[in-house]
């Protein structure tokens, strides 16, 4: 006989794995605790495994939890795609906000574009640009973001991820800088300028920094800032030399001499991340294929 599986228990058990708390996923299910702790003796009992268990005050996944969160989540997506009938929305006549979270960079490149785009089929949808302070997931999981673009950084498991970008760090400094007339710019050039650098938490040394030292060079970081546009500004109207992403600060690097870094550094990998709720939604798909095709011209 095929076991069958009471949907609003899978529900649960994915709330469950996505809170490690009782209390909190009866407060997001809107079930008393009693009711919950009853929910997950069930769940205890369908599958054969205490699926949370105690460590000191809190609670945590068993190895069996882990297994079964990801195939729990396709099943409710699974089942949530048939509930939802495939009607293609009137773009014209929808009145949404998206908040998306990205980095300085990437709205001045591509913010006026990704408006102009949208607007353009479907007037009213607006989009809220929230500053990339942080890139922990939580903020997806919890709805107050609808997409989160940059760099990857820390993810959780159910966490929808796309690659739409792939880059290289470049450096550049103003037209008339002395090192603007070089037709290559060598590593010891470029480590005895001085430079501004990029970093949110004010870190004076970098990536950057490690391929120099590995060719036995150090380089000066006069100062740090904390977005790739405020670097390229400081390098307008100074003698510091800015590295930065090329195909992210095309826009701003206009008028600028730029030139490929004489150090060897990692690919930059720009991605799209939305949390599975939003994975059928035809509107959000609609927004994510246009940061795709902004990202990949």
């Amino acid at each position: 006989m095929i076991p069958t599986y009471d949907l609003n228990l899978l529900t649960s058990l994915d709330m469950l794995l996505a809170e490690s708390s009782v209390n909190r996923a009866a407060e997001r299910l809107g079930l008393s605790n009693s009711a919950m702790s009853r929910t997950l003796s069930r769940i205890r009992e369908t599958f054969g495994d205490p699926i949370l268990v105690r460590a000191g005050r809190s609670l945590v996944p068993t190895p069996r939890a882990l297994e079964l969160r990801e195939t729990v989540r396709q099943v409710l997506e699974s089942a949530e795609a048939l509930r939802i009938a495939p009607q293609k929305p009137d773009f014209k006549q929808i009145d949404r906000v998206f908040d998306v979270r990205a980095n300085e960079g990437f709205v001045f490149q591509y913010g006026g574009k990704l408006i102009k785009a949208v607007s353009r089929e479907a007037p009213g949808i607006r989009l809220s640009f929230v500053i990339k302070a942080e890139k922990k997931p939580n903020a997806l999981r919890d709805g107050q973001i609808d997409l989160d673009i940059g760099v990857l950084g820390e993810s959780g498991p159910e966490i929808r991820t796309q690659t739409i970008q792939r880059d290289r760090f470049v450096g550049v400094v103003r037209a008339d800088h002395r090192l603007s007339s070089h037709e290559t710019i060598s590593a010891k050039d470029y480590a005895e300028a001085h430079h501004v650098s990029v970093s949110r938490r004010g870190l004076f040394s970098g990536p950057i920094d490690k391929a120099l030292e590995i060719i036995g060079l150090r380089r000066q970081v006069s100062a740090v800032v904390t977005s790739f546009p405020s670097a390229l500004s400081v390098a307008r109207t100074t003698d510091l030399i800015a590295s930065v992403p090329e195909r992210q600060t095309a826009e701003a690097r206009r008028d600028m001499y730029t030139f490929p870094l004489p150090v060897e550094t990692e690919e930059v990998r720009v991605s799209m991340m939305w949390h599975p709720r939003s994975e059928h939604d035809p509107v959000h798909r609609w927004l994510r294929e246009h940061v795709r095709q902004l990202c990949s011209t």
